[in-house]
């Protein structure tokens, strides 16, 4: 409990909250109570993001024994805060996702102030629930869920009687929620599938087949040896004993025995290349302020996918040393980090709004004292907030690990590769076709279709983790409202 490292982790996070409450102090002329108290609220929200969504993200990486918890948090702490201040958004929509029009109500801007703090220690409370009992879940829909709760609540106390804030709920929006728990999953479990399929099929069954030919021809020409001689030996034998030596030859030189890894390996590495710079250049980096048109992209793609098909070959031409299945492991481990570490940047510069963005209206709201359309994220804010994922992770984050990484299915190097590669393909071509999909129940998915090709699927974990999913909006929703209730009676409005 008092380790050396939690102390470390807990007193970086305890000090970078207690700056940013200071800098807060002065942002925020007034109301400080509420200030420190969505403050907590916020950082809360954030910390269990860590948890349950950044652990979820490194659990197929841990899981496979590429990394070890303390390397994944290092590889987390780098690029979850990269790309929460490199690429975070510069402005957050004080309404998140548009889930309740309250442009009709009227109603004192404090109120509001009530509804997103309730949102997000509803969420936060059952991102909290979901990560102690090791369920990955969508952070997204907790908030969306906070939100929705918190909103109709707001309408309850303030629209006229005979109104119906039901009526300023946008179901369409609801339903794509409801859609994406099916649609998330089974996308995700497609490209997976046949990203290991194809990678079991040209590299791992070549590999395991090239090897048992080794073995039994080495067998048949012991046998062979055994009542050999050079002076006794009918022509047939001395035929036979030749080419048995001369196959073995062959399949035991380098270049024979690495020849799916030296020819489908850098394929591979390619690929994943293509998608995760897209994936950085669509989704990751879209709010960075970087003009790019399509050709210019386009170029960019090629040229690191170009880079990664050289290095990858010159690395399989290298590794004398290994057998090809100990070269297989070892190089798919370094593809895996980079997978990792590709979702881990889209991750913080994305999934970082789902706790700063109505942290972002709180405190825009105190500063002016009315909703404005858009509230600006103080630099200080992306980075506090990027550091409470962070520690989230540590400290909470192993039993989400564990599910991902070992209870689902079995993970090794290259099923963790093609199941995080299965998950970018997938949340790349929802953005580009502005499908709302959970880049966790896409994951979480792609996990299962690694399991169905291998046949080993825990599908009686997979039940209570579907119940979650589908109970995630109602449960933050009803406790968002409990909370705004409860906030408006402790202040007095």
């Amino acid at each position: 409990m008092f380790s050396r490292d939690n102390i470390f982790f807990g007193g970086i996070f305890l000090i970078a909250s207690a700056i940013f409450l200071v800098w807060g102090f002065d942002y925020v002329a007034q109301n400080h109570t509420l200030f420190v108290l969505a403050t907590l609220f916020g950082l809360f929200m954030a910390f269990n993001i860590g948890g349950n969504d950044v652990a979820n993200s490194f659990g197929t990486s841990v899981g496979a024994k590429t990394l070890t918890v303390k390397q994944a948090l290092m590889i987390a702490a780098i690029f979850e805060l990269s790309g929460a201040m490199l690429a975070g958004a510069d402005v957050t929509d004080t309404i998140r996702k548009g889930i309740v029009d309250i442009s009709a109500m009227d109603f004192n801007p404090m109120l509001f102030v009530f509804v997103m703090m309730g949102s997000l220690l509803s969420a936060a409370t059952w991102l909290l629930f979901a990560s102690l009992k090791g369920y990955p879940v969508s952070t997204t829909h907790s908030i969306v869920g906070g939100v929705l709760g918190g909103s109709i609540a707001l309408g309850y106390v303030t629209m006229d009687v005979g109104e119906s804030v039901f009526a300023l709920v946008h179901w369409d929006k609801i339903l794509t929620i409801a859609i994406s728990w099916v649609v998330s999953p089974v996308l995700g479990g497609m490209a997976s599938y046949g990203i290991y399929w194809y990678l079991k099929k040209n590299i791992l069954d070549y590999n395991e087949q090239v090897q048992t030919k080794i073995d039994s021809i080495k067998h048949q020409v012991k046998e062979l040896k055994a009542s050999y001689t050079e002076a006794t030996a009918t022509p047939d034998e001395k035929i036979r004993y030749e080419e048995q030596l001369h196959e073995l030859t062959r399949l035991q030189k380098k270049s024979n025995a690495f020849y799916a890894l030296r020819t489908h390996a850098p394929i591979a590495a390619a690929f994943a290349t293509t998608m995760i710079s897209g994936m950085l250049l669509y989704k990751g980096l879209k709010h960075a302020g970087l003009k790019f048109d399509d050709i210019q992209i386009f170029m960019i793609i090629a040229t690191f996918s170009a880079l990664a098909y050289g290095i990858t070959y010159a690395i399989v031409k290298v590794m004398h040393k290994d057998t090809p299945n100990k070269a297989t492991m070892r190089l798919f481990s370094m593809l895996q980090v980079l997978t990792a570490s590709a979702f881990a940047f889209s991750h913080g510069a994305n999934d970082i709004a789902n706790a700063i963005g109505p942290f972002a209206a709180v405190i825009d709201i105190l500063a002016t004292g009315q909703i404005n359309s858009e509230a600006p994220v103080p630099l200080i804010a992306m980075a506090t907030f990027g550091i409470a994922l962070v520690a989230g992770l540590w400290f909470i984050g192993k039993e989400v690990i564990q599910t991902v990484g070992t209870r689902i299915t079995e993970i090794f190097p290259v099923t963790g590769f093609a199941a995080e590669l299965g998950a970018t393909l997938v949340i790349l071509a929802a953005t580009k076709l502005g499908i709302p999909v959970s880049s966790t129940h896409i994951l979480i998915g792609a996990v299962i279709g690694i399991g169905m090709l291998n046949r080993n699927a825990n599908w009686a974990l997979m039940k209570p983790i579907a119940i979650a999913w589908v109970i995630t909006l109602p449960v933050a929703g009803t406790m968002a409202a409990l909370f705004f209730f409860i906030l408006k009676s402790v202040f007095g409005y």
